[in-house]
């Protein structure tokens, strides 16, 4: 799994941030599983990883809905 920039993040639409955002919290629920059974060994620095880049998707949701609410908010004036 290859890190995504900010950059190729905000290029994505909503839709396609959620299904990603889905994909990498099933990800990280199962590296959490293995790192709790104890049958992660190497790859225990992924987890930080894939913590970091459901962040960046989080963060770049709450860009776009914050965008949508100034422009409501802006039409509405």
């Amino acid at each position: 799994m290859a890190m995504l920039k900010m950059k190729s993040i905000r290029e994505l639409s909503e839709k396609d941030l959620r299904d990603k955002l889905e994909q990498m919290k099933t990800e990280l629920s199962k590296l959490q599983t293995e790192n709790a059974k104890g049958t992660l060994r190497k790859e225990t620095g992924k987890i930080r990883k894939v913590r970091k880049e459901v962040a960046r998707l989080l963060t770049r949701l709450n860009e776009v809905k914050k965008e949508w609410i100034w422009h409501w908010h802006q039409n509405l004036i």
